[in-house]
Parts: C-alpha cells; structure tokens; sequence
C-alpha cells in the first residue's frame, strides 16, 4: 500500500461485489490520480453506484479492496471519511428546514461547521438568497446544488459524484462544470459518474468505461476522440464534389452525411484536401478535421450503438 503524496486519490485492486450468483462489480481494477478529474461511466446496472457505494464504505466487497488515498476504506473508515465528500444519487436532505439549516445539521455530524464555511459553499454552489428558504420549495436542481455544498462542507480532499448534473438545467449543467473544474484546479480529486457524456467530454481528462461490472476501457478521453483521419466538407455541391473525389486513390471511402463529404485527404492532411478541392473547381466552405464523439466511443465499447 502507498500512503502517502505517491498515494492515488483512488485506487480499487480486484475490486469485486456479488450479490447471490451475480457479480455487480467483477475484479474490477482502477487509479485514480490526484486533482484529477475523472469520469466513470457504464450503461444502467453496468456496477457503476455498487462501486461508488463500495468507495464509501457504504457496503462491503465480496472480494478484492478498494483504497482512496493510499488508504484501505473498510480498515481505515475513521481516517479516510472525513477527506472525502460524496453526492450520490439524490441528496439526503430536511424538506422542512432551510437550506442554511441542511447545512448546520450535517456540519454538527462532522463535528461543527463555522457560519463562515457555510456562507462560502454557499457562494459556491450560488444559493446565496434563497438559503433561508425551505428546502422543499427547491427545484430539483437547487436541491442538486445543496447536496454538493453538503458534499463540500468539511473541505473534502477527493469528491465523489454520482450523477451531479441531475435535474440541472443548461445554465445549470454550465456553472457545475466551470465548478468542478475550480475544484480540481484547487487540487482536489473529482471523480464523476454520469449519463451526461457531453459534459464528460468536455470535463474530465480520463474516463473508464464499465459494462456488467467489468472495466472494458480506462484512457484520455482526447486519446478516445481523437480524429479519425477523415475531413468533413461544406461545400455548394456535395455531389459533384464526391464524385471527383471517388475518382482519387486515396479518397475510395469518400461518402455523403448529413449533407456534408465525409472523406480522407492526400496525406492525411487537410491542406492538401482543400488544394485538391480548389484545383477541381470546387472551393468549400469549411474543411474541418472529423472526431469521434465520447457517446459513440461508449456506445461502441458497451455494445449498444
């Protein structure tokens, strides 16, 4: 075990959980490093909350460990707790107490929260206004909002996220995202798990991919989008265009989408596509180098697209 700054944020070894004859989560092996944002993601019962729930101490592995900075959760629950703030699935809060109040109550349990911290994840999350209002005239995404500032309340070194885009809307998803991107600039660990992949995409820096409790990929998510070698054109006549191209040898799998040309280029560059573009009459509107998109990469990897 590495305890210590070498110590990963989170470390799961042969991480198992079964329940009866089905295995949830099946050797399951992952690092997490530190100020890292990361994302985990799998399709619905895929073990992606029985490993969170496993992380917290909530339930116990069947098999294998899981340790979050450099130390065993189970043996060392008293020690690794305080460090980590947690949101999964919906918060737990006081319908009829304020949100100021959610906050005091679960700062007692933690052993005391100053009136300064509470104003400062307050400012954080922006429920600076309505923090005197019961908790139960929330919209769904102002009750997210508070379980983060819950989450947030004792300073935590690793924040572990289940879903915290839930019930946010646009302006919502946008201002938890330039949040959890302050947190990791701050130095601390953010590892999500969500369905929102768009916001994955645009936040994390690795992601693992789990199906039937099984890891199928752990990478960059710039490594899994990175372009394909094919170009999109925006060009008046798409058709006339594939037609030239269809005649070149390095353009046999040239192709219209969408209203668009999907093909390869000369050597792999865009230069030489626009050249050859221009040379046959027919100068595009854009050239763009094509991605792949973080929601086909999963869909391929979990056998559902």
């Amino acid at each position: 075990m590495r305890v210590g700054t070498a110590a990963p944020a989170l470390r799961a070894i042969a991480l198992s959980k079964a329940y009866g004859k089905r295995l949830a989560v099946d050797r399951l092996d992952l690092e997490v490093d530190r100020a890292e944002l990361f994302g985990f993601l799998g399709p619905n019962g895929a073990g992606k909350t029985t490993t969170i729930r496993m992380a917290l101490g909530l339930i116990a592995p069947t098999g294998g460990s899981i340790e979050i900075l450099g130390l065993e959760v189970r043996s060392h629950r008293s020690q690794v707790l305080p460090r980590v703030g947690a949101l999964v699935e919906s918060p737990a809060l006081y319908g009829y107490l304020s949100g100021r109040d959610n906050l005091r109550v679960v700062g007692d349990l933690l052993g005391g929260a100053s009136e300064k911290r509470i104003d400062e994840v307050l400012e954080i999350v922006a429920l600076k206004g309505r923090d005197r209002d019961r908790v139960k005239t929330y919209s769904l995404g102002m009750k997210q909002r508070l379980g983060l500032a819950l989450a947030l309340l004792n300073d935590p070194d690793v924040l572990i996220l289940d879903e915290p885009a839930n019930g946010l809307d646009p302006a919502g998803i946008v201002e938890m995202r330039d949040l959890l991107r302050d947190l990791a600039t701050q130095g601390k660990t953010v590892f999500i798990s969500s369905h929102v992949l768009s916001e994955v995409q645009q936040i994390c820096t690795r992601v693992a991919i789990i199906n039937h409790g099984k890891l199928i990929r752990v990478a960059p998510v710039h490594d899994l989008i990175k372009s394909t070698g094919e170009f999109e054109i925006k060009v008046d006549a798409p058709a006339e265009v594939l037609a030239a191209l269809r005649l070149q040898p390095w353009a046999q799998q040239a192709r219209a989408e969408d209203g668009l040309v999907i093909t390869p280029a000369p050597d792999g560059r865009g230069r030489n596509l626009i050249k050859f573009l221009v040379e046959s009459g027919h100068t595009p509107d854009s050239v763009s180098e094509r991605q792949k998109d973080l929601e086909d990469i999963f869909l391929s990897l979990t056998g559902d697209g």
